[in-house]
């Protein structure tokens, strides 16, 4: 069994996809506490929770895969689109990834990000990760993937992926995968008719914009966003993209119009449910807020088994 490494590892949503392929974690590096408790609730690794600036290659195991969902925060259109020059040295960390992969040369590298990374600075940004992974003797491939389109889930969430391979026979070897049909739908992660905690409802009490919801809320096949002084309707029956700002509060969690006609924001296990993780992952007796957080700069879990499993079909140990 093929063993991985995984950085920023968030909750583990990569893991769980190539977990699910047949690979097996070993190591895991997650600087955020409340992540990484919901890490270790699923997976039997005790997660590093150091920074990465402070791991030396030389302390983590050897391995055959590299994960990465490196912070896109500093790439994203709802960042600021900082990149490398990013002021909280987000953008910097990929240097990181590439200080550790020039130590233990692992057979592949994956990467995970937003698909403003290829156009960022005009493209500078992705050119000089491409250059670093060419130079340490990486062949690479890389393709932006919709949720919708290749994983069977009911969210417009648009990744860039990077697979990139050590040995030149398994990248001549490798396939990504081809989009599928789109057969979930949001009733099969949403439960419009089961009713929630109150927390969860919008009302005239509690919300001022409550009569703007009433009146263009009439759909039960979609979800919708307030957007400060609007009610956006998704039209393509789709869930927007999950951001990890839905757990800073306002009102940035997608919300539905129920069956029985009241109107609710997804609770944060409907989140991870439009993430593709199984009803099963553990969820810890968090805040809501972290929760939403942790959803939001999570992974689509079945978009990173396919990937994965390809991979299986084409390495052999």
């Amino acid at each position: 069994m093929l063993k991985i490494a995984s950085f920023f590892a968030g909750v583990g949503g990569i893991d769980l996809g190539f977990e699910n392929a047949g690979f097996k974690t070993i190591y895991a590096n997650e600087f955020d506490n409340y992540a990484a408790d919901t890490f270790e609730m699923n997976f039997d690794v005790k997660v590093d929770r150091r920074d990465i600036n402070d791991v030396q290659a030389d302390e983590i195991p050897d391995f055959d895969i590299m994960l990465a969902g490196f912070p896109c925060q500093a790439f994203s259109i709802a960042g600021y689109r900082q990149g490398f020059n990013d002021e909280q040295g987000r953008g910097n960390l990929f240097f990181e990834l590439v200080r550790i992969l020039e130590t233990k040369k692992p057979r592949v590298a994956f990467f995970e990000n937003v698909k403003n990374l290829v156009s960022h600075d005009s493209g500078n940004t992705f050119r000089v990760i491409c250059s670093e992974l060419e130079r340490l003797g990486y062949k690479y491939l890389f393709q932006v993937f919709n949720a919708s389109e290749y994983g069977n889930i009911p969210q417009n969430r648009e990744r860039i992926y990077i697979v990139a391979f050590k040995n030149k026979k398994d990248y001549a070897n490798f396939e990504l995968p081809k989009s599928i049909p789109l057969k979930t739908t949001i009733h099969d992660v949403i439960d419009f008719s089961k009713k929630q905690d109150d927390k969860f409802y919008y009302t005239s009490e509690k919300n001022k914009f409550f009569d703007e919801l009433k009146e263009n809320m009439t759909n039960h096949d979609t979800t919708y966003q307030w957007r400060r002084v609007y009610v956006r309707e998704n039209k393509s029956n789709l869930v927007p993209t999950l951001t990890a700002n839905m757990g800073t509060g306002g009102h940035n969690v997608p919300i539905i119009l129920t069956y029985s006609g009241d109107i609710r924001k997804l609770t944060p296990r409907e989140c991870f449910n439009v993430q593709g993780f199984p009803k099963e992952y553990k969820l810890p007796n968090q805040s809501n807020g972290r929760l939403y957080k942790q959803a939001g700069n999570s992974v689509v879990v079945p978009v990173i088994e396919r990937i994965a499993k390809n991979l299986a079909d084409t390495i052999v140990e």
